[in-house]
């Protein structure tokens, strides 16, 4: 058992939920954030009862401008610092870019990019001082690709993630800060049912393409241990990723405008 702090944004279900349990069994105490306070409730009440370590339920909506502070000011009152971050909140915002409002589209980016800059700039100064921090941005095999049309910014807010945890990784090392992106692809939550495409993917891809959540955590947590800056869970993904590399852009951008809209709703 540690005396070490363990945050983690969107905590109330799939990716994050794993990574609460995850950073329990090590023997982390939990603080656990998102905006359904019922979900974290039975969360923390579940992670004490299993693994004996505190657990802070703390109902915020980080697409807020006050609410990574809210956060932060809600664990100092505890007494608390953030010794391991993950940054997983995040949706995909169904449609083409013509479709939705501005004031939809902003409040993604606040949450989706601003929110996990903004904790990890926080966190980061505490986490130098006492020369250990873990840092996991749960980025997206779609940040590693050519987009499809559709859920315009999810791509551009994920590559953002990806190259902003490769830039921070390089500027901690030697500090004891471990800084990993975590690209998974299709993961079994709840995330394709809130932005509607369940049905849709359900329909188009095999069950191979799909892994679960307890897998991707996992991937993650054993990443950002070994300080490896990226990290694609999964074979499917891993070659997936590897061909974006290699093939032209024009290439995939053709197949994509051609079968986007199996997985994609403009």
């Amino acid at each position: 058992m540690t005396d070490r702090l363990a945050l983690i944004t969107g905590a109330s279900a799939g990716i994050g939920a794993a990574f609460a349990r995850i950073f329990a069994a090590q023997g982390y105490d939990v603080a656990l954030t998102a905006r359904r306070a019922e979900r974290l409730d039975a969360l923390a009440a579940e992670i004490t009862m299993r693994f004996g370590v505190e657990a802070y339920p703390i109902p915020a909506d980080l697409a807020d401008l006050a609410g990574p502070d809210a956060v932060l000011e809600a664990l100092a009152a505890q007494g608390r610092a953030v010794d391991a971050l993950v940054n997983n909140a995040g949706y995909g915002l169904a449609g083409s870019f013509l479709n939705t409002s501005w004031s939809d589209q902003r409040a993604f980016l606040k949450l989706m990019v601003e929110a996990p800059a903004e904790l990890a700039h926080k966190v980061l100064p505490g986490m130098v001082e006492r020369r250990f921090g873990r840092i996991v941005n749960v980025a997206s095999l779609a940040g590693l690709v050519p987009p499809a049309a559709g859920h315009t910014l999810y791509a551009g807010s994920k590559a953002m993630l990806v190259r902003f945890s490769q830039s921070l990784h390089l500027e901690t090392l030697d500090t004891g800060v471990h800084v990993s992106a975590l690209c998974p692809g299709f993961t079994v939550s709840e995330f394709h049912d809130v932005n509607g495409t369940r049905e849709r993917l359900n329909r188009s891809l095999p069950p191979w393409m799909w892994m679960g959540a307890d897998e991707v955590a996992a991937v993650g947590y054993e990443a950002v241990e070994a300080n490896r800056p990226v990290a694609v869970p999964g074979a499917p993904n891993k070659i997936i990723a590897l061909a974006a590399k290699i093939l032209p852009d024009d290439w995939i951008l053709a197949l994509l405008a051609s079968q986007g809209a199996r997985f994609r709703q403009v």
